[in-house]
């Protein structure tokens, strides 16, 4: 398979950070409109160490190819990224206001994510069991983070 398909998630979470952050931008300040009861949490320094640790992982991605590890970590990145792609959607028709990051999320996201599985899948670059841990992990994100966010901000209201 060629690898340049290793690549795409590291071209597809720039561009959505690009969204997200340059142009138009806003979404710290949308997301913590969106979920207020995590507001504390949902820190400037949080969302650049957690978006540079998903480039990290993006370019790891190219840099391990599709062996066999590198082939999971692929499909759990993918599987990241199409989960955030519904999470931009179901949230702008939720909150009837666009969510910075929602067009990249469903034009190169989601799309990303299906095709990923189908091409690794049909190249039998990773096992179907290996696909579905992946799917799972991947997906399960939001909301882990989620649930760290909201620990992380009653314990930051006790501290108040």
């Amino acid at each position: 398979m060629n690898t340049w398909l290793t690549w795409t998630p590291l071209i597809a979470a720039s561009l959505h950070m690009t969204e997200e952050f340059v142009w138009p931008g806003g979404f710290g300040g949308w997301y913590r409109d969106y979920r207020p009861e995590i507001a504390k949490s949902l820190t400037n320094r949080y969302l650049v160490l957690i978006n540079a640790f998903l480039l990290a992982m993006c370019g790891l991605c190219a840099f391990l190819g599709f062996t066999p590890r590198g082939a999971a970590l692929f499909l759990t990145i993918t599987a990241i990224l199409g989960a955030n792609g519904l999470f931009h959607l179901w949230a702008t028709i939720r909150g009837k206001r666009y969510s910075p990051g929602v067009i990249t999320g469903i034009a190169l996201y989601a799309p990303l994510a299906i095709y990923s599985y189908i091409a690794v899948l049909n190249a039998e670059l990773a096992t179907v069991e290996t696909a579905i841990v992946s799917a799972v992990m991947g997906s399960s994100y939001h909301w882990i983070s989620v649930a760290n966010h909201r620990r992380r901000s009653a314990a930051s209201v006790a501290l108040d």
